[in-house]
């Protein structure tokens, strides 16, 4: 933490902070802050997937598996649901890295600022989607692929950030790494002669992402169940809050 001439504290203005999460030079302690702070979002998003159409929007593993499932079951529009899920959520990725290799080349400081920002715009497009997505199917399915969408780009985004070493919906992937850590730190005690030691550093990461996804579901489960898709509202001004300074 900065300290004033006096030696005291120095209390980081919230500006300033939100700038910080977004500068393009970036540290370890910056990606785990804007990793977890994602990650929280991803939780609340994912959930409000599920309350409104019944499925988890970040998870493309079982939209896969449904969509290889589909010609033996049958189920035709399972299947089409299915390709718009990853179509959505690939397209999202997609779009993340133009914008990001763009601001590269013509807006370098702002470079991560702006996807952040596209995320929160679009949370509140699928708020007024989704008011229209209880009387009419199809403004339903173009709210779900616009939340995979947002979750494919909120993935790449962090992944860009952090070069590969973190991400915020591929919780499958994180829980993983978490056994991996605990299987070293396990071998290591039962075998002190050898180098072989858990990464705390990591493992520590990895547990604040995962909790931090699972106590945002919690939020956007009751989020979402009470107040519908206007729950998302909050969720996009969270992503401007952290992403105009930067971009001012």
């Amino acid at each position: 933490m900065e300290r004033s001439l006096t030696g005291q504290p120095r209390k980081r203005h919230p500006l300033r902070l939100a700038r910080h999460l977004t500068a393009h030079h970036r540290g370890a302690g910056s990606d785990t802050a804007l990793a977890t702070l994602l990650a929280g979002i991803a939780g609340c998003a994912n959930a409000g997937g599920f309350v409104a159409f019944g499925r988890y929007t970040s998870h493309m593993t079982g939209y896969l598996s449904q969509l290889a499932d589909s010609p033996a079951l049958h189920t035709l529009g399972t299947a089409l649901q299915s390709v718009l899920a990853i179509s959505m959520f690939v397209l999202g990725a997609a779009t993340c890295a133009i914008v990001i290799n763009w601001a590269r080349l013509f807006r370098r400081r702002q470079q991560y600022a702006y996807p952040i920002a596209l995320q929160g715009f679009l949370f509140f497009g699928f708020s007024a989607l989704g008011a229209l997505g209880q009387s009419s199917d199809l403004a339903n399915g173009v709210a779900l692929g616009l939340l995979c969408f947002i979750m494919g780009l909120q993935n790449a985004t962090i992944t860009k950030i952090s070069g590969a070493r973190i991400r915020t919906t591929h919780v499958t992937g994180m829980i993983t790494d978490i056994g991996i850590e605990l299987g070293r730190g396990a071998f290591g005690i039962a075998a002190p002669q050898t180098a072989i030691r858990a990464n705390r550093d990591k493992l520590g990461v990895l547990l604040r992402l995962v909790g931090t996804f699972l106590l945002g579901g919690v939020i956007g489960a009751f989020g979402y169940a009470v107040y519908g898709f206007a729950f998302s509202m909050p969720l996009g001004v969270l992503l401007l809050l952290i992403a105009l300074p930067k971009l001012r």
